[in-house]
């Protein structure tokens, strides 16, 4: 079973975003951590936050081993986007967009080995007066 996380509403153009995204599609969370860190675009910081919330979402929420995480799928997608006017010459107003983009990040792994409850008898409390 994957896990994911979903960055929504990010305020970066998605096609900005997606040259990030790009470079770590398929690679272990550690390694896509050290070349977003090293990576000198805006959009990469947004990419980082999503993809260490979806290493923590599989870590502490479905019991996934640290170490074996790969991403195995991350999409951006289109968000809303933002209606606004910019002057222009002769007193007229030109329309824009700003644009937004839905990240999504899919990891899956080695699960950890879950702990069974003891099989030993627990003894009843002895009453004491």
């Amino acid at each position: 079973m994957s896990v994911k996380a979903l960055s929504k509403s990010v305020r970066m153009s998605p096609r900005k975003v997606g040259v990030v995204a790009a470079l770590v599609r398929g690679r272990t969370v550690a390694d896509a951590l050290t070349i977003l860190e090293n990576t000198p675009r805006r959009s990469a910081l947004a990419v980082k936050n999503t993809v260490k919330s979806a290493k923590a979402n599989a870590e502490h929420n479905h019991g996934y081993k640290p170490d074996t995480l790969v991403i195995t799928e991350i999409s951006v997608t289109p968000g809303p986007r933002f209606k606004r006017y910019r002057p222009a010459a002769r007193g007229r107003a030109l329309p824009f967009e700003r644009k937004t983009s839905h990240i999504r990040v899919v990891v899956d792994g080695e699960r950890r080995v879950s702990k069974k409850a003891s099989t030993k008898a627990i003894e009843p409390a002895k009453e004491t007066k």
